[in-house]
């Protein structure tokens, strides 16, 4: 996102160093979901329409339909037009990962950036979104930042990072077989933690 630019080395899109295009330019190709997804004191609708804003109410609730949010805010006081309160507070953390989901299926920018989107979230609501991920990220360039493995399952490629090196990399099934670092982790989450 160029928040800050590196120190050291490169960042290529496409081949293109991202130090040379705009900032503008580059957050326009990308759709960010942090851990604490950021919600703003308006209503739902609004809040997905930041993705593009302009958007009319037909693809305002396309994107919450595909979200798997749709459901629950038809159900809020107001529906689209229930305000969430300061930072979301009136929404659970799963229904703000949805809007967040929503706002980037609106956007549809061609890159994908999830950064820990499930790890403040049960087991059931993970389902869920995991799933809103899936359609989220077909056909996109997607980044998954994650310390859920189960959030990984899926991907083409996982790197693991251990002290600021790659570690291993592969899918989840060659690093399964090749019993590192990532199939201990694996097992540990999946099956409960072990003793050392």
């Amino acid at each position: 996102m160029r928040l800050y630019d590196a120190n050291n080395g490169k960042i290529l899109i496409d081949e293109q160093d991202i130090k040379h295009v705009s900032q503008d330019s580059l957050r326009r190709n990308i759709s960010f979901i942090p851990q604490d997804a950021t919600m703003f004191n308006r209503t739902i609708r609004e809040n997905i329409e930041y993705g593009k804003i302009g958007a009319n109410d037909k693809e305002i609730i396309a994107a919450a339909k595909k979200a798997s949010a749709h459901q629950f805010i038809k159900k809020s006081p107001n529906g689209y037009e229930s305000l969430v309160g300061d930072r979301g507070i009136k929404l659970s953390g799963g229904q703000r990962q949805r809007i967040a989901i929503a706002r980037a299926f609106l956007k549809n920018s061609p890159i994908l950036i999830l950064d820990e989107a499930t790890a403040a979230l049960d087991s059931e609501t993970e389902s869920v979104i995991q799933e809103s991920f899936e359609k989220l990220s077909h056909g996109r360039t997607t980044i998954v930042i994650a310390h859920r493995l189960s959030t990984l399952r899926n991907m083409d490629r996982i790197i693991v990072m251990s002290h600021g090196k790659i570690a291993e990399s592969g899918t989840h099934n060659q690093l399964l077989r090749r019993n590192g670092i990532y199939a201990k982790l694996w097992h540990m989450q999946s099956g409960g933690f072990i003793a050392e």
